[in-house]
This record gives structure tokens, sequence and C-alpha cells, in this order.
């Protein structure tokens, strides 16, 4: 029987050890590679794309010779304004990447050495990185075969001590109203597409939106999906009989992707309901659909991402804002 690809030696491409080796000119440097990767590693203006800058012995930033601005490898990205080394970011994203349920913000503030806060932030910018991939608006529609599925997260209410004073917490009139759904649209070896919606019903126009016409679309006995059989050409699979039917019809790639999400939650975060539900949700996503890539190459698509995105608008500030 052939070894799953995932426990060769080619799947281990980088070490954190590569990593922490790293001098930081040989870091600096492998920063400046992979922002400036469509430029042959040359590093150009990011405020006017002018391509004419030179640079500073003292210090390892640019000028631009068009708009005169200053610019450093950091500069506009995700890490703007960063205040670790930049070895640290790289060794971040290796850890980040390498875990396959994800990391919680106390273990890799512990592993960097920084703190909680510090670690929260640098994991969320992480997670907008990935999402930023995830939801690429210029991206194709699904298309081919697509499984969606729902799954509830958040809302918990505690049962009280005593059994006396126990309600049916199935009640609508017990919940905390809190409770979100996680609609994914997973096209079949393709991509995955998360909705953070109240309820499934209400994730219908956004897989119109994402879905092509003409798709074959795999949905569980849920009454939410009825109204995608005006649509597309839905097939269903009832779980209380069977987790797939006899020709092929399941969502076990939907429910692979909803795996991962509840073991990232129970093991790891222990809590990734509220706001920041969307976050952990895309994250998931992306390490389902590169989960088949050397742990070298998912780093690499990390850090380029990172380097790409434009300075958040959501993190950059974060605890400060909170105490203004």
């Amino acid at each position: 029987m052939p070894q799953h690809f995932l426990l060769t030696a080619a799947a281990r491409s980088l070490s954190l050890g590569q990593v922490l080796r790293l001098s930081a000119e040989e870091a600096h440097a492998k920063f400046v590679a992979i922002r400036w990767s469509d430029n042959g590693g040359q590093p150009y203006c990011p405020h006017c794309g002018c391509a004419e800058v030179y640079g500073y012995r003292s210090r390892p930033i640019w000028r631009c010779q068009g708009c005169g601005k200053q610019f450093s490898v950091t500069s506009g990205t995700i890490f703007h304004s960063r205040k670790l080394p930049i070895r640290d970011y790289l060794a971040a994203v290796a850890l980040f990447c390498n875990n396959v349920k994800g990391i919680s913000a106390l273990a890799l503030g512990r592993d960097l050495n920084v703190q909680y806060k510090t670690a929260f932030v640098l994991a969320h910018k992480l997670r907008e990185t990935m999402g930023s991939q995830v939801h690429n608006p210029d991206s194709p529609e699904l298309d081919g075969t697509v499984e969606v599925d729902g799954a509830y997260f958040g809302g918990h209410v505690k049962p009280e001590n005593r059994k006396a004073d126990r309600v049916d917490r199935r009640l609508s009139e017990e919940q905390t109203g809190k409770r979100q759904v996680v609609v994914v649209a997973r096209e079949v070896m393709g991509r995955t597409l998360p909705f953070i919606v109240p309820r499934e019903s209400d994730a219908v126009p956004l897989i119109r939106k994402h879905v092509a016409s003409g798709t074959i679309i795999h949905a569980d006995e849920s009454s939410a999906w009825e109204r995608l059989h005006a649509s597309y050409d839905t097939r269903r699979v009832n779980h209380s009989q069977e987790y797939a039917t006899d020709d092929g019809t399941s969502v076990n790639q939907a429910e692979s992707y909803f795996s991962r999400l509840r073991r990232a939650e129970i093991g790891q975060h222990h809590r990734i309901s509220g706001r920041y539900l969307y976050q952990y949700a895309n994250e998931m996503a992306w390490r389902e659909d590169n989960r088949r890539l050397p742990n070298g190459m998912n780093w690499r698509l990390v850090t380029g991402a990172a380097l790409r995105h434009a300075k958040s608008q959501t993190w950059a500030g974060y605890w400060q804002r909170a105490a203004a």
C-alpha cells in the first residue's frame, strides 16, 4: 500500500530550525525576495510603483527616485509598523503553517517569547491573509460538483448545577442569540468557500452568487437547501439513513472541512465563536485547500500573501483602539 503524501519526506520541505538558523541579513533578504518576486527580487516603490530606487548603507530601507518616499520591506503590508525582527515573523508563519489544526495565541506567544496580545494580533493578521486568498475576488466561480453543508458554532448555554433548575436548552427562548452558522460550499477536488450566517437558509443567496450555473450541488436533508433545486441540479443524501447514496451523492468533503474546524475549536482555541468566527473559518478553508502541498510551499504562500496584503484595517492598532 503506497504511503500517504503527508507522511513522506517530500511533505517536510521546511523545518522551524532552518528558519531560526537564518541570520538577520538572510531573513531580510528572504523577505525581499518573496515580496518582490514578480520583479526578480528587486525592490520597487510600493507607493508609486517606480523601479528606480536606491538603498542606504546605514539602514535596510530604500528611497524612491520617483516620488521621493522612503519604504522598507514591510511598508504597506500586513506587517506594516512591525516591532519584531523579521526572522521572528518567518518563524511565526512556519509555526502557523506546520500546525495542521491551527495554533493558539498562547502557544504562539510562548514559542516566540512575546506577549499574548502580540501573538493574538499576529495570528489574526495571518488568518486575514489566508482569508484574502480564500475569498479572492479574481477567482472564478465554483463549478463542477459542489458540496454544501452547515454547522453551528457558539451560543453555548451552561446547564444549571441542580437538575431541578435545568431547562431545555434546545428551545428558542432558552438560546443566547449568539449562535451562528458556518456554511461551506466546497468544490470537489477544488476550492472551499465558507460563509457566516444566522441560519443555514440565509446562505442560499451567497451560494447562488459564488457557484456557477450548471453546477451539480450535493446537500444533506436539511430543508434550508430546498430553494437550491430551482437554480441547480441538486442531489440530496439523508444522513439519518446513509452517508452516501449509491450514485455517489455525499457531503463528505464538506464534513472534512467541519471536522478540521471543530477539532481546531476543541483542541486548540476552545472558543472560536463571536465576531471573529469568520477568521477561523477562512483559515481552515485555506488549510483544506492546501493540505496536500509541502509545508515549505505553504510557508512561502502565506508569507508571500502577507507581503502582498495591504495594511490591515481591523488589526492595525487593535489594542490601542480598544483602550480608546
